[in-house]
């Protein structure tokens, strides 16, 4: 069973990640950017929704067992080689021809929120789910990229608050602060929404990519030329 996977209602194209928590490492970013690659082809796509067929977890962010497995073998290469593909993730999302709506139907933590960032939009269901950056208490500084991925998603402020705190939201709080679209009562009238919101859009590629591309350069310069400053020296984690 894959454990992202696509499939097409009329123009849009629904991406489900389907492993229960779904934590990000080597073959998460894999499967993503090549599942990515695959509907960037399919050029009668007018818009693409990213959520999960767990009813519980969106993205709990990244796989630490794994990490945990390659720090104790001092396979940093392994680890090295994750960061840069995760942020190859980013990039696509930010330059994605197509409108990428995030649903965020269960828990989004640390790098499963950074991905709800790098979606254009999100609409989160209200009954069930926590947006939360735990970092703070794990010792896990943001990459430079991470942080301005955020930061074009949530106003400075509620960043400041919710960076630096560790609390959890719930999506009408979110809501109020201009994080998602809207708070949905439940996961059934969260994806009416979404797919409500994806059939508005059919707007040219070229034009929507040449926005996209305008708009978020200084992401992407960001990931390309600040991010390989502590990736490759490891300096990944903070321990006291």
């Amino acid at each position: 069973m894959p454990i992202i996977y696509w499939e097409k209602l009329e123009s849009v194209a629904i991406i489900t990640m389907d492993n229960d928590e779904n934590r990000h490492n080597p073959d998460f970013a894999d499967a993503f950017n090549a599942l990515l690659t695959s509907i960037q082809e399919d050029t009668s796509v007018t818009a693409v929704i990213l959520t999960s067929k767990s009813p519980k977890f969106w993205s709990l962010g990244i796989d630490v067992d794994w990490i945990g497995v390659q720090m104790q073998n001092q396979s940093f290469e392994n680890i090295k080689g994750f960061m840069y593909g995760m942020n190859a993730v980013f990039r696509k999302l930010l330059l994605f021809p197509v409108p990428v709506i995030a649903a965020i139907n269960g828990h989004a933590f640390g790098n499963g929120a950074i991905l709800a960032c790098a979606c254009d939009f999100r609409f989160m269901k209200a009954d069930r789910g926590y947006f939360c950056f735990p970092e703070v208490d794990l010792g896990i500084p943001f990459l430079p990229g991470m942080i301005e991925i955020i930061k074009k998603s949530i106003p400075y402020y509620k960043l400041n608050e919710l960076k630096l705190t560790g609390k959890r939201a719930g999506a009408d709080e979110l809501h109020v602060h201009h994080v998602i679209e809207k708070a949905s009562p439940d996961a059934d009238a969260l994806m009416a929404d979404v797919l409500l919101f994806a059939r508005g859009f059919n707007k040219k590629r070229g034009i929507f990519a040449e926005h996209k591309r305008r708009l978020h350069k200084h992401i992407v310069n960001t990931m390309e030329h600040e991010d390989p400053k502590f990736i490759e020296p490891m300096f990944l984690f903070v321990s006291d």
